[in-house]
């Protein structure tokens, strides 16, 4: 399989980690979002959109949207199930990954940086303060579901690796390049530290891909 990607991409994150966890092997193929190469005329022939991940399987088939992506390999690969096997967990995970990857993760991606700056004019200041706010939003909604719903464990859901936890983790790992203080998060902070003490988790962080810069190891 090849994924289509970028280090600093969450959502590639994402899409990294189930690879690893379903014991898939891949190859990277870089995408360099600050570059602007998704915009590429032979990338948007695999995704339209112009974003990433893409992933495009052994038997051809292109795929695209990170939670779509998960979706599949889950079922096509479906051990380490990455979905609990009890309906209502199933949906408590969806929700938490929803938060996550549909309310916090898109206000924050490269293209709406540009937008916020270069198109309404806004300061690199004003800039990190809507970064900080949808991002501090986001995770003190995760860190009261994993505070008081009583279903939390090692992990998000339980003592279970889900699809709750490969979407947290990079998020974390984002509130950490932008200098946001994580110290009212003990949750998330002890669920993240939890995941990164696994190989699937710690092979597919930015610092271990390929494209990740040479002047910041």
């Amino acid at each position: 399989m090849k994924l289509f990607g970028y280090w600093r991409s969450l959502a590639a994150f994402r899409v990294r980690i189930a690879l690893n966890l379903k014991g898939q092997a891949f190859e990277v193929v870089s995408t360099d979002l600050i570059k602007g190469e998704q915009f590429d005329p032979e990338y948007l022939k695999i995704n339209p959109q112009g974003v990433v991940p893409a992933l495009v399987t052994d038997d051809g088939t292109t795929l695209t949207q990170s939670m779509a992506i998960l979706e599949y390999l889950d079922e096509v690969y479906p051990e380490p199930a990455l979905l609990p096997a009890d309906a209502a967990a199933r949906a408590r995970v969806r929700a938490l990954c929803m938060i996550l990857v549909a309310d916090m993760h898109p206000l924050v991606v490269p293209r709406i940086r540009k937008y916020v700056t270069q198109d309404l004019g806004h300061s690199e200041e004003e800039l990190g303060a809507w970064i900080g706010n949808w991002t501090t939003k986001g995770l003190e909604a995760i860190e009261k579901h994993l505070a008081e719903d009583g279903h939390s464990g090692t992990y998000c859901e339980g003592d279970q690796v889900t699809m709750a936890d490969l979407c947290l983790v990079p998020q974390i790992g984002a509130a950490v390049l932008f200098k946001i203080p994580l110290d009212a998060y003990p949750n998330c902070q002890r669920i993240f530290k939890s995941c990164m003490e696994l190989p699937a988790f710690f092979d597919a962080r930015p610092q271990a891909q390929p494209d990740f810069p040479e002047e910041m190891k």
